[in-house]
């Protein structure tokens, strides 16, 4: 049958439309799946935190898929380091980027050995997530600030920041950690790329001096104006990371809180009940 030509244009769009969801639906899909598998992997004690950093939510949100290369910023013990390489697998990279090799000293807290050991710590990724279930034959690199080769420019598709933007944005005044560190990750991403952040967050009413990222905190507002002097674009927010109970006060720190529970023993059972901070969850594309 011969379809008159608007009806026969219509019904090419409707299929061309279906065609295309359908893929996109797939991709996001055969993502998720993969997260949950990954996930479902985990060893008990990384699954206790789950109910507090919501990783598959949160890297749903954000869009990781198999195949993707992406970086991840102040990886650490290596706790999301064993979600996300083994999702992104054999087809996808990840690589590690520490602070600056010279960020260190300035939290005058370490001794010259503990800042050996993390400035050592970029050169051992690669080894270290080879020894991650899963994560085995996942191409790994690792960096710090200030010494991520141009070669690694346009290259990837995603970098996730979560919990790191505080202490660069604390020594921004000093040494230009934070704006440093934004011009970086704008370079390794390819054009429409994602910058994931998840970041404890300050009520906006608190003072700024307060909510520079020396107490752990930042105003979301603070992050969004960072990032789009940066060259990025918000693409959206989510709730899902937000803890009501954690309500920070101008004598608080973001480290009383579970996992560091750095406080009083007489105050840890009511730190306990509160969990770990509330925090904002954001995604930004570059321009």
């Amino acid at each position: 049958m011969i379809l008159p030509k608007g009806i026969a244009l219509a019904a090419a769009l409707l299929v061309s439309s279906t065609v295309a969801w359908s893929a996109h639906h797939g991709e996001a899909e055969s993502g998720s799946t993969a997260l949950t598998a990954v996930l479902a992997a985990q060893s008990d004690e990384a699954k206790g935190r789950y109910q507090y950093r919501h990783p598959q939510q949160t890297l749903d949100f954000f869009g990781l898929k198999p195949g993707m290369r992406v970086a991840e910023i102040l990886p650490g013990g290596g706790w999301y380091t064993k979600i996300l390489a083994p999702v992104v697998g054999e087809k996808g990279a990840i690589i590690g980027i520490n602070y600056a090799d010279d960020m260190w000293p300035m939290f005058g807290m370490f001794d010259e050995a503990t800042v050996a050991e993390r400035v050592a710590s970029s050169s051992q990724f690669a080894s270290m997530v080879a020894g991650y279930p899963g994560a085995e034959k996942v191409e790994a690199q690792g960096y710090a600030f200030g010494r991520v080769p141009e070669s690694l420019n346009a290259s990837l598709d995603m970098v996730l920041i979560i919990r790191g933007l505080h202490n660069l944005n604390r020594f921004e005044k000093k040494a230009g950690t934070m704006s440093t560190a934004l011009k970086q990750i704008n370079a390794v991403l390819k054009p429409g790329g994602i910058a994931a952040v998840v970041q404890h967050k300050a009520p906006e009413s608190a003072n700024d001096s307060w909510a520079d990222g020396s107490k752990g905190y930042m105003k979301q507002s603070t992050v969004v104006a960072l990032f789009e002097k940066a060259g990025f674009s918000l693409l959206g927010s989510s709730d899902v990371n937000t803890n009501p109970k954690d309500m920070p006060g101008a004598a608080d720190y973001v480290w009383r809180l579970p996992p560091s529970l750095s406080t009083a023993a007489a105050n840890k059972a009511a730190m306990t009940a509160i969990g770990e901070s509330t925090r904002m969850t954001l995604k930004f594309k570059k321009m």
